[in-house]
């Protein structure tokens, strides 16, 4: 198989990425073969499943604007994912050109394509970090100089929660950049709920453990809700994706009630 020239070495091209299958998703072109065909066999378990990655993308644009109104000027993007339209350096320096945005992946191809499309923005940088590892990520930010800990911070944890296990600790996870940034930082995350369509999660859970071999975890309001612990939730609290602080119709992309995600954010004082 050829590798294209967008993909870094040592990039394993038979097993799907969360990055990539997103990015089929949304009708990127940065994917593989394998990630294609685990994007269809989702959707022929969940045939609303490009509905649901469109929701999430309007989130992220929506919650990007709402944290620049109450005066953030700096964004830490962990799990970024595969560059699209959208992005949060585009809604944010549209809106003021001197915002600073850092993202942060665990795949290659994903801060490869970053770094690209960032090449002339000296306010903007993509580096290679794992939220498991929360002290180390925290040590790479630091290192870059982008982002100041003194500052408030708008840090996204937006559809990466879910790829972290129990086992994982991803309250911990939390915790750690809570404690990493000041007070009047914000915190926003999407996540993949079992909530409202048990049945449907369920499937799309045990094809990713044992098709795709791609880790997510559904997870109830109340424990992606326990992720704010020490953040105070801005209302509406912790909804399902389009129904947080929508701006019109168009975020409107799914069916209320039939969400497979949930969303919120949090302020810490």
């Amino acid at each position: 198989m050829d590798r294209p020239g967008w993909a870094p070495e040592g990039v394993d091209m038979q097993q799907a990425s969360p990055a990539r299958m997103y990015d089929a998703l949304l009708g990127g072109s940065h994917n593989f073969d394998i990630d294609r065909k685990a994007a269809e066999a989702g959707k022929r378990l969940v045939p609303d499943l490009p509905r649901l990655a469109l929701s999430n993308r309007a989130f992220l644009r929506r919650t990007v604007r709402f944290l620049v109104d109450q005066g953030v000027r700096q964004f830490l993007d962990i799990g970024s994912g595969i560059p699209t339209a959208g992005n949060v350096h585009e809604v944010a320096q549209a809106l003021d050109p001197d915002i600073r945005v850092l993202y942060a992946d665990i795949d290659p191809i994903a801060v490869a394509h970053a770094r690209a499309i960032l090449q002339g923005n000296d306010k903007a940088a993509a580096i290679e970090a794992d939220l498991r590892e929360s002290a180390e990520l925290l040590a790479r930010v630091r290192k870059t100089g982008l982002i100041d800990f003194e500052q408030p911070v708008g840090v996204l944890l937006v559809a990466v929660l879910h790829l972290l296990s129990d086992e994982d600790r991803p309250v911990e996870q939390v915790s750690a950049l809570h404690a990493a940034v000041p007070a009047g930082s914000y915190l926003a995350i999407s996540h993949l709920t079992s909530e409202m369509r048990p049945e449907d999660a369920d499937r799309l859970g045990h094809n990713a453990t044992n098709v795709t071999r791609v880790g997510i975890h559904f997870r109830s309001k109340e424990a992606i809700t326990a992720m704010f612990q020490g953040w105070e939730l801005i209302e509406p609290g912790v909804v399902e994706l389009p129904a947080w602080r929508p701006e019109s119709d168009r975020d409107q992309h799914e069916t209320p009630g039939r969400s497979l995600g949930l969303a919120g954010v949090g302020l810490k004082v």
